[in-house]
């Protein structure tokens, strides 16, 4: 077994009696009793605020090679995602997938956003990252991939970044959807975490569900199966709202999948936390509601927020 892993946190955190709990011991290993920083990380200031935190830090790797590929279809992302994991083993850092129409948004909204693969375009993009310590062994393993994977038609085109510059340029394209999104008009936006197989299933669902009436786009991190379902309308519509929703929660629910994935619940989502935690699962829930009592008998501390405004007020 590994000795620690890169990311490990440790904390500080006072309590809302002002008792101050000191978790930022540098033993990379101690199993003695409750690892109790976990419940103050993603509790989103609910339980304690957090006062100092150390993480320990990964040297900075030499090499790192960016691809930005295009794919005919979802199933051929899902295919090229099994291959890189196969193929590119532990230097692959980061899949994302984008889609048509998000990548269309990209194009016409966002400053400096150049299409990587003209003059096509294609219904799926994605985005492979590879980081190592061997420039020479990366880049000649993620090329092989690359060439695997187009002679087994999971690639339709794409291309290897040849220098920094021409990598951050397709960075710049994934990371400026939400920025272009906005751009166009009025968005809802759901961060979700699906299984990857039916991750864009909701997607398709979504557009026939509002026709015309709206864009639908997914993109998001096939590797952690996180989608971004962002829906763009000209301005805010309440009639659409609710053609949304409660909709992509229970669909989310029906197929074990989480409401948040990566942004917290917040105030917006503390009703909706059933979706993920079911019925058979609703003893979790609680025994959230019973710990919040337990350090925070008054409820003092980021009220109304992560649990459900009936368990909040009566814990």
């Amino acid at each position: 077994m590994a000795n620690g892993r890169f990311g490990d946190i440790c904390l500080e955190a006072v309590l809302a009696n002002g008792t101050v709990l000191d978790m930022l011991g540098t033993l990379r290993k101690d199993n003695t009793g409750y690892d109790l920083k976990h419940l103050f990380i993603g509790s989103e200031g609910s339980l304690g605020v957090v006062t100092k935190v150390s993480i320990l830090t990964p040297p900075k790797l030499s090499s790192v090679n960016v691809a930005f590929l295009a794919c005919k279809d979802y199933l051929s992302c899902q295919k090229l995602l099994l291959e890189a994991k196969r193929k590119l083993g532990e230097i692959l850092s980061a899949f994302e997938f984008i889609d048509n129409q998000s990548f269309n948004v990209v194009l016409n909204h966002l400053e400096g956003a150049r299409n990587p693969l003209p003059p096509s375009m294609h219904n799926f993009y994605v985005l492979i990252e590879t980081t190592g310590s061997d420039e020479s062994y990366d880049k000649e393993k993620l090329e092989a991939f690359l060439l695997h994977s187009m002679e087994g038609g999971l690639v339709s085109d794409g291309v290897l970044a040849q220098d920094i510059n021409q990598a951050s340029s397709f960075w710049h394209i994934r990371e400026g959807i939400p920025e272009s999104i906005m751009k166009a008009g009025a968005v809802y936006k759901y961060d979700l975490s699906i299984p990857v197989e039916k991750m864009y299933d909701l997607v398709e669902e979504m557009r026939v569900r509002l026709g015309h009436s709206a864009k639908v786009m997914g993109y998001g991190h096939l590797g952690d199966s996180n989608l971004h379902l962002n829906i763009s309308t000209p301005q805010y519509d309440d009639a659409i709202l609710a053609q949304i929703e409660p909709f992509v929660y229970e669909w989310t629910s029906k197929h074990r999948g989480s409401i948040s994935a990566e942004h917290g619940v917040g105030l917006m989502k503390a009703n909706k936390i059933h979706y993920s935690k079911s019925a058979e699962t609703a003893s979790l829930v609680q025994l959230m509601a019973s710990i919040k009592k337990l350090l925070d008998p008054n409820g003092i501390l980021n009220p109304y927020k992560v649990l459900p405004g009936s368990l909040a007020s009566s814990s």
